[in-house]
């Protein structure tokens, strides 16, 4: 029990701050004015710490990144297996929120009134403004970020092309990850109390009304991310290996899913998952690959979850949400957050910096969705971590290699 809260002990604390900030704002609304300002400070901090971080993450990945012909080839394929299983994940996901819609709340006029549109802009507008920029200096702009994520990976890429000459920048590279890594952690220290404060204003403007809304989109979560846990992933491992290769996934992943459940850390998973590999029959050298990149860069419950909080983004401010161009939108933000953001810590809160940049979410939005991601994250790293070695299984199955039988097997 004492290990469960200790792992627990940050949603615990986001938990009581949110319960704290809520009270706050139903029996003292007067003190919000006072409140609110803490909750802006700690946006700030994160707005001002996402860039630098992006860039360290993205830049030190990809350079860091080696291969061979053989490894080559498990790198392509598994590139093809995460991005479409990740794809798969959202357009299911939505699929599920058309069918059982979660009810909107009426956001206030002035938030609504912030939106800052291009209605103008035409496609070709829109991808340029997406994708680059005509200054250097408005790549450190949070409202870039896509621009910044093209550029930071660019640099990755040239790293690798530089050899022996560009080791020094690589260790370069390497230290800032480190440092932002443990910037992010110390600012994600006040989450409690900045989401908190937020939480007070968000109560005293919107009402009592707002539980019953967050109350949906989770019971949907938990929910969903059940059924996709149980189903999709057992269609993956048939797909993969047949019913043998069913069979032996959930007999060998009840360990990886109890140690996720119980730290709800998928690094923590990562040595569960490997050794859960082997009695899957994958080989060493797919598994020693994909499920440690797959620990970073493959994230079914961070999909999932990211369709969700635009979705609630969208009903919160009252928009529709199941335009062709929203929906297109939405899952190219999910592959990104899923990917290259996954290997950040709290990496989820780079989804709602795009999601800000990309469709001009107000500000005032951000904590809701905040706060559903953070409450979702159980389940979510249940799915983020043990999709790891049901993806190993795609990757061999589509890489033509052969599962390695048990040594029970090998003596019938």
């Amino acid at each position: 029990m004492k290990a469960i809260l200790k792992n627990y002990n940050s949603i615990i604390l986001l938990l009581i701050g949110i319960t704290v900030g809520s009270l706050i704002g139903l029996l003292f609304p007067d003190w919000v004015t006072y409140i609110k300002p803490i909750g802006d400070i700690f946006l700030n901090l994160l707005f001002v710490a996402v860039i630098p971080l992006l860039f360290f993450a993205i830049a030190s990945a990809i350079a860091n990144i080696e291969s061979n012909n053989k490894l080559g080839k498990i790198l392509g394929v598994m590139s093809f297996v995460f991005i479409s299983t990740i794809a798969i994940a959202a357009i299911l996901t939505i699929a599920g929120l058309w069918v059982f819609p979660v009810t909107a709340v009426k956001e206030s006029a002035d938030v609504a009134e912030t939106l800052s549109t291009n209605a103008n802009d035409t496609w070709g507008d829109k991808i340029v403004r997406f994708l680059s920029v005509g200054e250097f200096v408005n790549l450190l702009s949070r409202q870039n970020i896509l621009a910044f994520v093209i550029f930071s990976f660019l640099v990755g890429l040239s790293v690798r092309k530089s050899g022996e000459a560009g080791k020094p920048f690589l260790s370069f590279l390497i230290a800032g990850n480190e440092v932002m890594k443990n910037l992010l952690t110390i600012i994600m220290q006040l989450g409690p109390i900045g989401l908190g404060a937020y939480f007070a204003y968000q109560v005293q403007s919107l009402g009592p009304e707002l539980f019953g809304f967050y109350a949906k989109p989770l019971a949907f979560y938990y929910i969903f991310g059940l059924v996709f846990f149980f189903v999709v992933f057992s269609f993956y491992a048939l797909l993969a290996n047949g019913r043998k290769g069913m069979k032996d996934y959930w007999r060998a992943n009840i360990t990886p899913s109890l140690t996720a459940l119980s730290t709800c850390s998928s690094l923590a998973t990562l040595p569960a998952n490997l050794l859960a590999a082997g009695k899957m029959g994958i080989p060493n050298y797919i598994s020693s690959v994909v499920i440690p990149l797959g620990n970073t860069l493959y994230k079914n419950g961070s999909s999932i979850s990211s369709i969700l909080k635009i979705y609630v983004a969208f009903a919160i401010l009252e928009w529709n949400f199941f335009e062709p161009s929203t929906l297109i939108l939405a899952v190219g933000i999910t592959l990104l957050v899923s990917i290259v953001a996954g290997g950040i810590p709290n990496g989820g809160f780079i989804g709602e910096m795009l999601m800000i940049s990309i469709y001009g979410i107000p500000n005032e939005a951000v904590p809701a969705i905040m706060i559903i991601g953070a409450l979702v994250d159980p389940l979510a790293t249940v799915l983020n971590a043990t999709g790891d070695t049901v993806a190993a299984m795609l990757v061999t199955k589509l890489s033509k290699e052969k599962f390695i039988l048990s040594e029970e097997e090998q003596a019938v």
